[in-house]
């Protein structure tokens, strides 16, 4: 593995009472394509997330946290990173034997906390690359058992009219495939168990687990002890198991008198992939889903839970993104930054509950190799002329059998204001040009820097993905 350029220093202290005693333990766990409404306490009904719950009435629920894309690879590329996705490169969702990866010289969140001596693993879906080079194993992980990739990837996705049949996906345990699988309903027990033995393994050590659960994302499965048990059939099923799985991983945490030195993060990589109907999540109202920039595509769910340190019950409105976790773990473990220059800032103001605090400014919304789509600072959101998929056109799909999609091209510039109008209905551009024009300032910023292909701007700070032509298997 290539070594990490490091700073020389590390962060400052902390005045976080955990963080006086002894060293903090991560946990985030990562749902696959599960919706802003997916939760009982967002919404959701048919069915009970009670651990889920819990974790928001102890602890803090984000109402306005982003994906870096959304889309998988790219939204998981970012949490790993803190860098949007097409900073180093790194576009779309690579499915196997995808000639591009996580580049090896960018730090891992698992890379910055081996700076500390954490134990790190991760259970589930990776998605940064299926080649040797970008396995887990070689960014920083100590232990890996799942799937390099989403687990409907083989050379033949299902078309419109066709029925999933499930694929033999290669399960890794470590470097090696330790078999093909065509029966996921073992997969959210699977991860679960891995997970507790490791936070019991570790309860001594400071660690870091990452439980990249490959559920909700279709095809469904459920083990025999939730199958039928909702009212909202097997997507129901597949949540209930979710939250059993988060609860198994709380009650550890309590059992072994952990909670108060361990922060416990529970998001998603993206919305829903509402094209697949009863199979799909729910984006609560907010306009389209999984693969468009509209926030039912990066709008998604985040908890975080710290007992002792973070007020329950906490709703916290301001702007946050996924990419934003690198930074909080690095500044909660005092682990060094890298030297390359990343896009997420700390969330530690807010965990802290400081009047006024809001360290994101602004979010920019890039999708596909580079193109920047839409830029918000929390209250107004501008969209850009670009093409978009949209899931409203017609009926969705039923039982495992995705639905019909369009295109759709948005011409001109549109401007929405999110305190009002979430769902991203009424263009208020000619109320607030103004706003507008703000707002284009701060994307011309990163058109500079980052570039934008639907524009023709380069960008001057864009770095190279890993390929796999340039590594030795």
């Amino acid at each position: 593995m290539n070594s990490k350029p490091l700073l020389l220093a590390a962060l400052g202290g902390l005045s976080l009472p955990a963080l006086a005693a002894e060293p903090v333990n991560f946990v985030v766990i990562n749902l696959d394509d599960a919706g802003y409404g997916d939760f009982s306490c967002n919404g959701a009904y048919g069915y009970r997330t009670p651990n889920i719950d819990r974790m928001a009435s102890e602890g803090m629920r984000f109402t306005h946290f982003l994906a870096a894309q959304p889309i998988s690879g790219a939204s998981r590329a970012g949490l790993l990173t803190g860098c949007y996705p097409n900073r180093i490169g790194f576009s779309g969702a690579p499915g196997p034997n995808a000639p591009y990866g996580i580049h090896p010289d960018e730090m891992t969140l698992a890379e910055l906390l081996k700076q500390k001596e954490y134990r790190t693993a991760i259970y589930g879906k990776w998605h940064l690359g299926d080649a040797r080079p970008f396995l887990p194993l070689q960014n920083g992980f100590d232990e890996y058992y799942g799937l390099p990739y989403s687990n409907d990837m083989w050379p033949f996705h299902p078309q419109q009219g066709e029925i999933f049949n499930f694929p033999d996906l290669p399960t890794y345990d470590g470097n090696e495939v330790a078999g093909y699988n065509t029966d996921q309903t073992q997969f959210t027990t699977d991860y679960t168990t891995r997970a507790t033995r490791f936070i019991r393994s570790n309860r001594s050590n400071p660690f870091f687990l990452y439980l990249a659960h490959s559920m909700p994302h279709v095809p469904l499965a459920v083990s025999g002890r939730f199958k039928g048990k909702s009212e909202q059939g097997l997507y129901g099923d597949v949540m209930m198991e979710i939250d059993w799985s988060v609860g198994e991983v709380l009650a550890t945490l309590r059992e072994l008198g952990l909670e108060e030195n361990t922060l416990v993060i529970l998001t998603s990589d993206n919305g829903p992939w509402a094209n697949y109907g009863n199979h799909a999540g729910s984006a609560a109202g907010l306009r389209e889903a999984k693969a468009t920039t509209f926030d039912g595509g990066n709008r998604i769910p985040c908890l975080m839970y710290w007992k002792g340190t973070i007020r329950p019950g906490t709703t916290c409105n301001r702007l946050a993104a996924n990419i934003d976790i690198f930074p909080t773990l690095a500044e909660l473990s005092r682990a060094p930054l890298p030297d390359r220059k990343i896009d997420g800032v700390s969330l530690v103001p807010l965990l802290r509950d400081t009047d006024g605090a809001g360290p994101r400014e602004s979010f920019v919304y890039y999708f596909n190799r580079n193109d920047l789509e839409a830029v918000t600072d929390g209250s107004f959101k501008l969209v850009f002329p670009h093409r978009y998929v949209t899931y409203g056109a017609y009926v969705p799909g039923n039982d495992g059998q995705p639905g019909k999609l369009d295109n759709v091209h948005l011409y001109k510039a549109e401007l929405y204001d999110l305190r009002r109008d979430p769902g991203e209905r009424y263009d208020v551009i000619s109320h607030c040009p103004d706003v507008a024009a703000r707002l284009m300032r701060m994307a011309d910023r990163m058109r500079e820097e980052l570039g934008d292909d639907l524009t023709r701007v380069e960008g001057k700070e864009r770095r190279e993905a890993g390929l796999t032509k340039d590594f030795k298997p």
